[in-house]
């Protein structure tokens, strides 16, 4: 890309020092970029608003109001052509597996070094993925956990946020307040969360939740 027109890279992480770290990374792989951080949830969806032909994000699975896998489903679902990359402490392969399965372009372990991190966006940056060297892609994975997280990638953005709020304990007129519509739509919601993740009750669909949020392997008791 030009210097004309710069790479927009947006960091979702509330750690100062791991946001001085992935700035350096960017800068380093695309010299002139323009870059864009946010510290939860709420000021990413504001930045992604605000500059919706942002080139790529750089998420952490944990900060306010992001947890888990959360976070990647709401971005993959409302920005689907914006590539993600996650940059997070958890280094299982299962979580990284999820991760690709859910779109994510790339996935930088925090441990990794700051030249490995610059290659890897580099890499995203002109069209790649990028995984660890040890993460074997092609590996067998659980069928029934990949068939899950499958399903969890159809959710639209508002039932993805309503499937977290569910793991909150929160009931449908709770949930109808926080997103400002009626208790009909909410139930509405739920209905097709169920049907979407082929569970049969919402006990089973927050259990599901609890797990997206712990970025455990999704497998879910019958």
């Amino acid at each position: 890309m030009s210097e004309a027109n710069p790479f927009r890279v947006l960091i979702a992480d509330d750690h100062p020092l791991v946001v001085g770290g992935l700035r350096q990374a960017v800068l380093a792989a695309a010299p002139g970029a323009e870059i864009s951080v946010a510290h939860d949830f709420d000021s990413m969806a504001a930045a992604l608003e605000a500059s919706p032909d942002t080139d790529l994000v750089l998420l952490d699975l944990t900060m306010p109001g992001v947890r888990g896998f959360s976070g990647l489903l709401f971005l993959r679902s409302e920005r689907p052509s914006t590539p993600v990359v996650v940059v997070s402490g958890n280094e299982e392969r299962a979580v990284i597996r999820h991760c690709m399965e859910f779109g994510a372009a790339g996935y930088i372990p925090k441990s990794n070094s700051l030249e490995t991190m610059r290659a890897a966006i580099a890499q995203v940056l002109d069209g790649g993925r990028w995984t660890p060297p040890d993460f074997d892609p092609s590996s067998q994975p659980n069928r029934e956990s990949s068939a899950m997280a499958r399903r969890l990638a159809s959710l639209t953005p508002q039932q993805i946020r309503v499937l977290m709020m569910l793991s909150q304990g929160l009931l449908n007129k709770q949930i109808a307040y926080e997103l400002s519509v009626s208790e009909a739509t909410v139930k509405a919601h739920v209905s097709a969360i169920l049907q979407k993740l082929g569970v049969e009750s919402r006990t089973q669909a927050v259990i599901l939740a609890t797990k997206i949020e712990t970025a455990q392997e999704l497998l879910v008791a019958s």
